[in-house]
């Protein structure tokens, strides 16, 4: 049997750009990218503190060292700069894997840095 499990999270982050006029996705600063375990094109669940939105969208590379937390096309749409939010990403595994895999779970300090 294969389950979904959390594979991924960056813990209350804060949102640092709007843009509404790009294609989608997410703009995360590589830094946190790599300390979370998430690539580029990654599907991820956005949960927003402020005002209880959820979707999902998908990543691009920010700027290394950045702190860029940044939500473009629609997605903009459903955040304010400054909102804390959570980014969450699932892996598909066997049920036995998954009572043993550990979740990379990161809680940025204040600016998104590690």
């Amino acid at each position: 049997m294969m389950i979904q499990v959390l594979k991924s999270k960056l813990h209350c982050v804060t949102v640092t750009e709007a843009n509404l006029n790009y294609m989608g996705s997410i703009t995360i600063d590589e830094d946190l990218m790599d300390a979370a375990n998430l690539i580029a094109g990654e599907k991820v669940q956005i949960v927003d503190n402020n005002n209880g939105e959820r979707f999902e969208t998908y990543i691009i590379k920010g700027e290394r060292g950045s702190g860029c937390i940044c939500l473009n096309g629609a997605a903009a749409r459903k955040v304010q700069v400054g909102d804390t939010v959570i980014i969450i990403s699932y892996a598909t595994m066997d049920f036995e894997e998954a009572k043993t895999f550990k979740p990379f779970v990161v809680f940025p300090k204040e600016g998104n840095r590690l």
